[in-house]
C-alpha cells in the first residue's frame, strides 16, 4: 500500500501557497510482473511510496500552469534517479484528472506488449454531480483484450459503453443509484464475454464518483501467468481497488437457441430448446446469490419461481461438461 511522505505533504502546502494547483488521482493498472510495486516521483519529490498493482492514490493537489515530471521507479527506489519512465505534463490550474498507469515494460513476455504509459483524463470528478445518482468513468486497460461494450442486463438499461479499445476512456456515466449486472460483450455486442455485477445501491454509493477499469490479462498464460481479467473500482479515497463480483464467464443462449417463457412470471417458468440430457439449472439475484439450483433430466424443463422475491434473476444452466449459458428472467 503507498504512503504519502511527510516531505511531500510539505512541498505540496508550500506549493499551494505560491502557486496554482491541479487535482489529481494515480491509479496502478500496469499487470506487468517487473511493475508490481512502484514509487511514484513528482520531478525529484517522493509522492507515492510503494504503490501496488491495482492501488489508486487518493486526490491530491500538484503544480498546475508549470511542466512537472511523473517519473515511475521501482518499489525499492531510493531516489528519482531510479526512474525508468518519466512523463512530462503540465495539468491546467483548478481542473480535475484522473491518471491510470496502463501497459508493459518487460522486453518479453507479454503479447500483446503495448509500452508502459500514462493515460490521462482531464475531466475528473471527486463526486457525483447529482448525489442521488453515482458516476462511473470507466477506462479500458486490459492489454490483451479486444474493443468491447458494456452492457447493463439487470434493468435494462441496454448499452452503456459502446466501442471501447484499449487505453481509451468512456467518459463518465451519471447512474441512478441501484444495482445492476454488467454484461462484457464483443464489439458487436452480441457475443458476451464475461457479467459482472455493480451493486451501487448495495454498497450505498449515491454521490460518489468512481473510475471502473478493465485490468489484468484475458490470455494469463500468453503474459507470464499474469492476473487474469477483471473489472475493478477505484474510490475517490483511494486505497486497494474493488473487484466487481464475476457471475458468469460464458456467453449467453442465442434467441434462436434456449427459449424461456413466460417472462415475466409469477410462478412457473417453462425452458425450450435443450435437448434430452441431464441440466443442472441456477439462479442468481442481484447480489449475486444462487437462490435456487435445481437438478433436471426432462427435454423441456419447468422452473418454480413462486417462492422467490419479485425481481430480476440470472438462470444458469449447466450440464456435465460446465455451463453452457444463461437467461434473464423476471419474477413478478
Amino acid at each position: 500500500m503507498k504512503k504519502f511522505t511527510l516531505l511531500f505533504v510539505a512541498a505540496l502546502t508550500l506549493q499551494a501557497a505560491i502557486a496554482q494547483t491541479a487535482r489529481v488521482q494515480v491509479i496502478h493498472n500496469s499487470a506487468d510482473a517487473a511493475a508490481a510495486v512502484v514509487d511514484v516521483y513528482v520531478d525529484t519529490t517522493l509522492a507515492l511510496d510503494d504503490v501496488a498493482f491495482r492501488d489508486a492514490s487518493p486526490f491530491v493537489d500538484l503544480p498546475a500552469n508549470v511542466q512537472i515530471n511523473l517519473g515511475v521507479a521501482p518499489g525499492n527506489s531510493t531516489s528519482s534517479g531510479d526512474v525508468i519512465a518519466s512523463f512530462p505534463v503540465t495539468l491546467m490550474a483548478n481542473e480535475t484528472y484522473v491518471v491510470v498507469a496502463d501497459g508493459i515494460i518487460s522486453p518479453t513476455g507479454y503479447d500483446p506488449a503495448p509500452p508502459f504509459n500514462l493515460e490521462i483524463y482531464d475531466m475528473g470528478r471527486e463526486s457525483a454531480t447529482d448525489p442521488n445518482n453515482t458516476d462511473v468513468l470507466v477506462h479500458h486497460g486490459s492489454t490483451d483484450a479486444p474493443t468491447v461494450d458494456v452492457v447493463e442486463t439487470g434493468v435494462g438499461a441496454g448499452t452503456i459503453v459502446d466501442d471501447i479499445s484499449y487505453s481509451e476512456f468512456a467518459g463518465y456515466l451519471e447512474l441512478p443509484t441501484v444495482d445492476y449486472i454488467l454484461d462484457v460483450t464483443d464489439e458487436t455486442g452480441t457475443v458476451t464475454v464475461a457479467r459482472y455485477q455493480a451493486p451501487l445501491a448495495t454498497l450505498a454509493l449515491d454521490g460518489a464518483a468512481l473510475v471502473v477499469v478493465a485490468s489484468g490479462f484475458l490470455d494469463p498464460s500468453n503474459n507470464s501467468d499474469g492476473e487474469p481479467f477483471g473489472l475493478y473500482v477505484a474510490l475517490p479515497s483511494g486505497g486497494e481497488m474493488i473487484p466487481l463480483p464475476l457471475l458468469l464467464s460464458t456467453p449467453d443462449f442465442g434467441s434462436n437457441d434456449v427459449v424461456v417463457y413466460p417472462n415475466p412470471s409469477s410462478d412457473l417458468v417453462n425452458i425450450k430448446g435443450l435437448d434430452e440430457t441431464d441440466y443442472t439449472i441456477q439462479l442468481i439475484d442481484l447480489q449475486g446469490r444462487i437462490v435456487s439450483d435445481k437438478f433436471s433430466a426432462a427435454e423441456n424443463p419447468t422452473i418454480n419461481i413462486s417462492d422467490l422475491a419479485n425481481g430480476i434473476y440470472q438462470m444458469v444452466i449447466s450440464d456435465s461438461n460446465g455451463i453452457l449459458g444463461s437467461k434473464r428472467i423476471i419474477k413478478e
